[in-house]
């Protein structure tokens, strides 16, 4: 299984911010963070700038009764939904929090303009070591980060490729649309998406933050924002397969 959850409005929001860019970058950090915590069962591959890739794959347990090595269920349906649901729950909640502290800079207050999307397929994968950093590739890695050049025209949604979709399209909720890109290198595969607003609507509303956390978290936000500020910290770099 192959997981990205991609922060929408990210580019405007960091350039448009130079002033209080140290802000910016520690609150998408900080939400990046909340989101890898809420998927609990996958793998973080890497952080690409306004991205997480993750992935999960079968791992083997005890033999069963004639002796062979058996694995866990492949990855459904279901399961990426539920993951998806936690990571915008997660992402949503430390997004209130940023836009609701008492900071006044630009990178704080407009925090609540960035969405979140998610792009998943199933398939084969290679690993790769290269200065004691282990990556994924091949085509199916590939795949996956074309597919995040789609034309949905949502800002928050579940894209599901066709590969996974048919493993069980029957456990998606609401209303379900199909998209046919022309992926560069690929060509035209199909893919299916859901609103994520569909599939967490019968969550209870978001608390609201109280003012001691509200103080709390701005003083965070100051705090972590020092080193970039002073310069003894970079930006992170959006960087993905080609």
């Amino acid at each position: 299984m192959l997981l990205i959850a991609d922060i929408g409005g990210y580019t405007d929001y960091m350039s448009s911010h130079r002033m209080s860019l140290a802000h910016a970058e520690v609150n998408t950090a900080r939400m990046l963070d909340k989101m890898i915590d809420a998927a609990p069962g996958f793998d973080l591959i890497e952080i690409e700038g306004d991205a997480a890739f993750l992935s999960r794959q079968a791992q083997s347990r005890e033999p069963d009764v004639c002796g062979t090595d058996a694995r866990d269920p492949d990855p459904t349906v279901t399961e990426i939904l539920q993951v998806a649901v936690a990571m915008h729950r997660a992402f949503h909640l430390e997004r209130q929090n940023v836009a609701t502290n008492l900071c006044p800079c630009a990178g704080c207050k407009e925090a609540g303009n960035l969405k979140l999307k998610f792009v998943a397929h199933v398939g084969d994968v290679a690993t790769q070591t290269i200065r004691q950093r282990h990556k994924l590739v091949g085509i199916d890695v590939i795949l996956v980060h074309r597919l995040l050049k789609n034309p949905v025209t949502i800002p928050e949604y579940v894209l599901l490729s066709e590969e996974l979709y048919l493993t069980d399209s029957s456990l998606l909720p609401g209303a379900v649309h199909e998209i046919a890109p022309e992926l560069e290198g690929i060509g035209t595969v199909r893919a299916y998406f859901v609103d994520v607003g569909d599939l967490d609507g019968t969550l209870p509303p978001l608390p609201a933050p109280s003012w001691r956390g509200r103080l709390g978290r701005t003083f965070a936000a100051a705090g972590l924002g020092m080193p970039y500020m002073l310069g003894l910290r970079r930006p992170r770099n959006a960087v993905s397969p080609r």
